[in-house]
C-alpha cells in the first residue's frame, strides 16, 4: 500500500512539473498564449490566480493534447516525452469514457 502512495505523489509532482513546464513554455510564445487565452475565456490577468486550479491545468493541458502539433512543439521545445503530458492530462481531467471508471 505504501507504494500505491508513493507511485500517487510521485505522479502528482510529476504532473505539477508538467504542468508549470506547459504554462513557462506558453507564456513564452505569445501567439500559442493568445490562443489559449481565446479559447479558454480567461484574462491575461487572470493566469496567475487560475494557475492554482486543477481545473485550469486540466485546460491548458487539454490545450496541448488537442492539438497534436501544438503538443509536438511544446514536447520538442521543452524535451519533454509526450507521454508525460498524456499523463499530466489523465491526472488532472476527469475520468473519460475510455477509462473504466463509469
Amino acid at each position: 500500500m505504501a507504494r500505491d502512495a508513493y507511485g500517487a505523489a510521485g505522479q502528482e509532482a510529476q504532473s505539477e512539473e508538467t504542468a508549470a513546464a506547459i504554462l513557462g513554455w506558453l507564456a513564452g510564445e505569445p501567439d500559442m498564449l493568445g490562443r489559449f487565452l481565446s479559447l479558454s475565456g480567461l484574462q491575461p490577468q487572470q493566469l496567475r490566480s487560475a494557475v492554482n486550479d486543477p481545473q485550469f491545468l486540466a485546460g491548458m493541458i487539454d490545450f496541448l493534447m488537442g492539438h497534436e502539433p501544438t503538443l509536438l512543439a511544446f514536447c520538442d521545445a521543452t524535451g519533454t516525452k509526450p507521454e508525460a503530458v498524456a499523463a499530466a492530462w489523465r491526472h488532472y481531467s476527469k475520468p473519460g469514457l475510455d477509462s473504466g471508471e463509469y
